[in-house]
């Protein structure tokens, strides 16, 4: 019985066998551009799973502190607090009205960043498993190019036969031609 793995393995040690054959050959433009079209294809798809699959998992929590980081690194929000700061010490001066002002900024700035270091974590987690996917495209691309430059190596080795062939024949006919000519000429 096969392990789900094992055909994994098998297309991975084809891979390096393949890549030790060809070293870095390039591949025709249209090639290039058909395996680039398949690739933002498949990424597309898988991409919009990943999203989707994301997505489902995140809690309204979450979804809170992406807000709140989105509009915490705003220029409005940067504004809108430095005009508030601003009004505030133009209208109450006194001493217990500074102490509020930088008890309320301590509270608001600690809550503002754990809801922003949150919302970072979850970007990186996303950001990591973007990577990992990119990884496994550019995989399979890599396969997709090898299997390119052995069919296209195989068209090759066929034309050189062809030609081969083809050369011979006109050869074989040239021969024929020249040695049937003098004896018509004799006649």
């Amino acid at each position: 019985m096969r392990n789900k793995n094992e055909p994994e393995r098998t297309s991975e040690e084809q891979l390096f066998k393949q890549l030790e054959k060809y070293p870095r050959q390039k591949l025709h433009k249209e090639d290039v551009e058909r395996v680039t079209e398949m690739v933002r294809d498949y990424q597309g798809k898988i991409k919009a799973h990943l999203h989707e699959q994301q997505e489902k998992k995140t809690s309204r929590w979450d979804r809170l502190a992406d807000h709140v980081a989105v509009l915490a690194g705003s220029w409005w929000f940067v504004t809108a607090s430095a005009v508030t700061i601003t009004v505030w010490l133009l209208v109450n001066s006194e001493r217990n009205s500074l102490f509020i002002l930088s008890f309320s900024l301590s509270i608001l700035s600690l809550f503002q960043s754990t809801l922003i270091q949150k919302s970072q974590n979850r970007q990186a987690a996303k950001d990591k498993q973007e990577q990992m996917l990119d990884i496994a495209i550019n995989y399979k691309a890599e396969q997709e190019n090898l299997e390119i430059q052995q069919n296209l190596k195989e068209l090759e080795v066929k034309l050189q036969w062809i030609e081969l062939r083809l050369s011979a024949r006109s050869r074989a006919k040239s021969r024929h031609g020249k040695a049937k000519a003098p004896r018509a000429r004799q006649k």
